[in-house]
């Protein structure tokens, strides 16, 4: 065990080295915009969200597979996600997410996820066929997570996750792997006091392909008929560190608020700052949390220079109750984010917690 700690110990100090060396290409105005599945920067849970998705340092459970996958670890035994999001208000998109997370030993846990982006029926159109009326084609966006955590001390937490990463169209598709890799480190008389990194979204280039690329050739001359395949662009993944710290402050028993501050790194646009407060309250078997959280970004507050609609403000809530004679608990989340022109984004969903 102790060389457990001292191996974790080093990794703090590795990660903090590499944070150092990855802000300096990190937040650079040139490179916003460059790299693809950007989707894979989309909180797709309610209750980290409703804060912020401040909480690298605090966040537990299956949740923990976006914000910081060392939070997986605090799993209890078994636990049940789905969620949904009306992505980009009425844009017609919607984002949907299932995941299982289960404890396999005193110290370790697995989880499945998936995240998945669903852009509506587009019509087929060709340059023969340019109103259309020639069918339907459904593009989509999706990432699935293998996930695993360990507990290695009463103090210090780590995960890693893997990513499988598709994007689709009708007739075109890329296919490529990321991984995130997270510590959480835990202190104080009542573990009051927490820090948490993590390093997402690390992987080789995507490139999409399919018989889109290609285009027939018809030699009016000699009646000779040729296929003319395009080159399709590499793109890289929108890598990222981030690294955040949390209070909780404990009223008593049944009352509790968690302070939550973030700082997010991105390799592919600007560098943010999260801040996120969570209450919660216990009575009679029933847990009520209200949160709230603000993301900022540089050129927040300028309409035209803001990049990125996901920044400013968000809140959210969620109530569990035991339920059965297991008492196993049952929860409802909610979260709804400020997108500036896209209105109003809303993530709903359930979390069931197996005993």
């Amino acid at each position: 065990m102790n060389n457990s700690i001292v191996k974790i110990k080093s990794a703090l100090v590795v990660g903090l080295a590499v944070m150092s060396s990855f802000t300096s290409n990190a937040g650079n105005e040139d490179r916003v915009g460059s790299a693809g599945a950007s989707h894979m920067l989309v909180n797709p849970w309610a209750r980290s969200t409703g804060s912020g998705t401040s909480g690298f340092a605090s966040v537990h459970g299956l949740e923990a597979t976006f914000t910081n996958i060392a939070g997986l670890a605090f799993t209890d035994k078994t636990q049940i996600k789905f969620n949904y999001t009306n992505w980009m208000g009425s844009a017609d998109i919607a984002l949907y997410s299932a995941g299982l997370a289960q404890k396999i030993s005193e110290s370790d846990v697995i989880a499945v996820s998936m995240q998945s982006f669903g852009y509506g029926d587009i019509p087929i159109t060709t340059v023969n066929n340019p109103e259309g009326n020639i069918g339907t084609f459904s593009p989509r966006s999706n990432v699935f997570n293998i996930g695993y955590a360990r507990t290695f001390s009463s103090s210090i937490y780590g995960g890693i996750n893997i990513k499988v990463i598709t994007e689709s169209m009708s007739n075109l598709k890329a296919t490529g792997f990321a991984i995130d890799a997270g510590i959480q480190y835990v202190t104080g008389e009542q573990d009051q006091i927490k820090f948490g990194i993590t390093l997402k979204n690390v992987g080789p280039v995507m490139k999409f392909k399919g018989d889109g690329l290609a285009n027939q050739i018809n030699y009016v001359s000699t009646g000779a008929v040729a296929t003319l395949e395009q080159r399709s662009a590499t793109y890289e993944l929108p890598s990222l560190l981030s690294i955040g710290g949390a209070y909780d402050f404990i009223i008593n028993e049944q009352h509790k608020i968690n302070l939550a501050l973030g700082f997010t790194a991105n390799s592919f646009s600007s560098d943010q700052y999260a801040l996120g407060l969570d209450y919660g309250m216990t009575a009679s078997g029933v847990a009520f949390n209200v949160r709230g959280g603000f993301i900022y970004e540089k050129n927040l507050f300028s309409a035209e220079n803001r990049s990125n609609a996901l920044i400013g403000p968000t809140a959210g809530l969620s109530v569990d109750a035991l339920v059965g004679d297991k008492k196993n608990a049952l929860g409802i989340d909610y979260a709804v984010r400020f997108a500036g022109a896209f209105g109003l984004i809303h993530t709903i969903g359930a979390t069931i917690s197996l005993k």
